[in-house]
């Protein structure tokens, strides 16, 4: 990737971004919805349990299907950010105001993050696991150095990432010595001293540190992207191979295992070439190839990310999925399986979801942080 010079006015919006957005909060929505715990449940002893396992988190050392949706939201936030600053620098906005947007943009990031988790049975919690916290830093620092040149980018992700095992490895904290085991490594000492307590999954809140990778690489193929004289695909694909090369190898050597609850270097790198990969696929068919049909379906969710997500982490987990199910379960019950109204109400809480966002487009409301 070579250094990329913003476009001046006007600039087109990014298709495949807005699909691949799309794509990302509808398995989050269906997710949320209790669909694929259902399946899970109902493929266990069939082959289709290995499939099912692919939507739900490795427990500690691997790489699934699901523990690639993060660090692909965090990935496109930085691609969005390029094409927000490119909009605001046509616009003639100065850089004060944009800094200080960015900055409202990650203050309220922040805060949403820390109130989806802050309200339990047992009273008020203080937690930063949440993807929104993480997102609120790995923004800012995309921010902090998007004007760098691209080599100077680079060399600062390989940067955060030695950090990071410098961390894991070195530190030796009593009872936190063990870089790559669970409940004993260094990010579980941090979560002590920032929350006074640790999570019982093994996601530590410095995950943010690594995962600033993605952001900031995402900054970096929003920037290519928009450059008229840059070629797309090749850098991508590339890059994106080189990565999982590189990702992978490092733990089939055995050198740094691949976790993805404490976003080790070998993670962190392996899934950025899935991100890569992903990008320069829905890239090529969509802007370039121009197969723009059919995409409303994810485009109507993708333009309201945010809002939906925040929907279906408060609203849905405290009420409206109970409520739903409620319904569905009498007015079926006795009719269908106890399976089958499970997915069913899954289902029906993701189309009303879906339905709602569709609601906003065709009223042009779009809600931005």
């Amino acid at each position: 990737m070579t250094t990329a010079t913003l476009p001046t006015p006007p600039l087109q919006r990014l298709t495949s971004l807005d699909f691949m957005r799309g794509l990302i909060m509808i398995l989050l929505a269906l997710e949320a919805a209790g669909l694929y715990d259902s399946l899970y449940d109902a493929s266990k002893g069939l082959a289709a349990e290995h499939v099912m396992e692919q939507f739900h988190h490795h427990p500690w050392n691997g790489l699934r299907f699901w523990d690639l949706i993060q660090p692909a939201f965090m990935f496109m936030a930085g691609t969005a950010m390029a094409y927000s600053i490119a909009g605001m620098k046509s616009r003639g906005v100065p850089q004060t105001e944009r800094t200080i947007k960015i900055l409202k943009r990650c203050g309220w990031l922040f805060f949403w993050g820390v109130l989806n988790y802050a309200v339990r049975k047992k009273g008020l919690s203080f937690e930063l696991w949440n993807v929104l916290t993480q997102l609120s830093f790995t923004i800012l620092v995309a921010y902090l150095i998007f004007h760098w040149g691209t080599t100077q980018q680079i060399l600062f992700c390989f940067g955060i990432l030695l950090l990071t095992e410098i961390l894991y490895r070195y530190t030796g904290v009593p009872g936190f010595d063990q870089p790559f085991t669970d409940q004993q490594n260094f990010g579980n000492y941090v979560d002590q001293l920032l929350m006074n307590k640790i999570n019982k999954g093994g996601w530590v809140a410095i995950n943010c540190l690594p995962t600033a990778v993605h952001t900031i690489a995402g900054a970096l193929v929003g920037k290519m992207l928009m450059d008229p004289a840059q070629n797309k695909i090749n850098p991508l694909v590339y890059w994106g191979i080189g990565c999982l090369l590189l990702g992978y190898g490092l733990d089939w050597m055995s050198i740094t295992p691949i976790i993805k609850k404490i976003a080790t270097t070998s993670f962190t790198i392996s899934s950025l070439g899935w991100c890569l990969l992903l990008m320069a696929t829905c890239y090529y068919l969509i802007d370039i190839k121009g197969r723009k049909n059919k995409l409303s379906f994810f485009l109507v969710i993708g333009m309201n990310s945010i809002f939906i997500y925040l929907f279906f982490e408060i609203v849905g987990a405290r009420w409206f999925n109970g409520y739903v199910n409620a319904i569905v379960s009498g007015l079926f019950s006795g009719i269908m399986p106890e399976l089958q109204l499970s997915v069913l109400g899954s289902i029906t809480i993701f189309l009303l979801e879906w339905g709602l966002c569709l609601f906003l487009f065709r009223k042009k409301i779009f809600f931005r942080l």
